[in-house]
């Protein structure tokens, strides 16, 4: 499989790169931290206007026109400088529309993303489940339309957003909707989270919903649901990849720099052997997440490479976190020093959505049911025979 970049994917990665990288600055975030604003408008509408919030949407409606690969670049870049923008949940949200939505709801929702007039979010877990093909969440028939109830949690941005993603069951049908989380009978409680990140739990008590608000039903939502979490859990994989390798070049400078017995630490033998471990975990998930991004860009079977990049992120995170702390000595849990952001992202990148063990259990699960099945073939041939 060819994972050379084209030369629009080269444009955009660029692009990102040049916008992030001059904008959020440790100045900058600093700045952003004190005044305990975590999403930033003006920078979000600078990423509009360079065309970066329509990357993956269709020059139709207003967007680029690239997959699924093009955008997990700029998740990369985003994990390279932590800006104070929900890239991951508008984005995935957005992709998730443009495939399952009627015409008229991406005509409705669509242009104004890529223009960055308006937001979109997803609720993908409850407080019992991070799992949105098994909600507790539910809808009633009222009248020519239904009453949500049930609760949300770790919404991001759903104070400002236009509408909230999110599964609910309708008798034994499973349903996909978009809920205005201004609307009447929905609450809203702000969430303390490792990164500061605004996030909030989001209660519904009798939420009208009209027929409008509907995205999918039945195996269409589960299908729908199904692709809005593997193409959240691949673009969480691209942030950690770019939050990792962020910390692995601070612990490269530092170690270089840091002299002890009259030369740099990197010479140790521990240290390197460290180090090295360290950058062939953030290349291993590199390869995964390209593997599970390309296959998610052609629509293809990606369960399992889905699964591999969500393992290899939680403890490629865990493990370079706590490498980069211990090569850095004291110095890198000082506020004053930028590794203690990026720890604190890989943290939650970790356990976002359920930690890598839980789907090391899934993909074992997976092949062992594989093996069976392959194991039998031979036998139901023989028997035709």
């Amino acid at each position: 499989m060819d994972f050379s970049m084209t030369e629009g994917e080269q444009a955009v990665q660029q692009l990102a790169e040049q916008i992030l990288g001059q904008e959020v600055t440790a100045e900058y975030l600093k700045e952003i931290e004190a005044r305990d604003q975590r999403f930033d408008q003006r920078l979000w509408q600078q990423l509009a206007t360079a065309g970066l919030l329509g990357v993956a949407i269709d020059e139709a409606h207003g967007g680029m026109g690239f997959g699924f690969e093009t955008l997990c670049l700029l998740f990369e870049e985003a994990g390279k400088t932590l800006p104070p923008a929900p890239l991951i949940p508008v984005l995935t949200a957005a992709l998730t529309l443009q495939q399952f939505g009627t015409a008229a709801q991406r005509e409705r929702w669509l242009p104004g993303i890529a223009a960055g007039d308006l937001l979109l979010t997803t609720a993908l877990t409850e407080p019992a489940s991070d799992d949105p093909c098994t909600p507790s969440a539910s809808l009633a028939v009222n009248g020519d339309g239904w009453l949500l109830n049930g609760c949300k949690h770790m919404v991001v941005v759903a104070d400002q957003a236009a509408a909230v993603l999110l599964s609910a069951r309708c008798g034994d049908e499973l349903v996909l909707l978009a809920v205005d989380p201004a609307a009447n009978g929905v609450s809203l409680v702000a969430q303390a989270v490792t990164t500061g990140e605004p996030q909030f739990m989001l209660r519904f008590d009798g939420v009208r919903i009209a027929g409008g608000d509907i995205l999918a039903r039945g195996a269409d939502a589960h299908c729908a649901l199904q692709s809005l979490l593997q193409h959240t859990l691949v673009a969480s994989a691209c942030m950690t990849l770019g939050v990792t390798a962020t910390m692995l070049a601070l612990t490269a400078r530092y170690t270089t720099e840091r002299q002890q017995f009259g030369r740099p630490i990197a010479t140790f033998q521990a240290v390197s052997h460290r180090a090295a471990d360290a950058y062939i975990d953030v290349e291993n998930l590199r390869l995964a997440c390209q593997q599970a991004a390309s296959l998610l860009g052609k629509q293809a079977d990606a369960t399992q490479a889905v699964m591999i990049a969500k393992i290899w992120a939680s403890d490629v995170a865990h493990r370079v976190s706590q490498s980069s702390q211990h090569l850095h000595g004291g110095i890198g849990v000082d506020r004053d020093y930028a590794l203690f952001r990026y720890c604190l992202w890989a943290k939650q990148l970790e356990l976002t959505l359920g930690g890598g063990n839980a789907y090391l259990m899934q993909l074992g699960d997976a092949l062992a049911e594989e093996f069976k099945q392959r194991e039998a073939e031979p036998v139901r041939n023989s028997d035709a025979a």
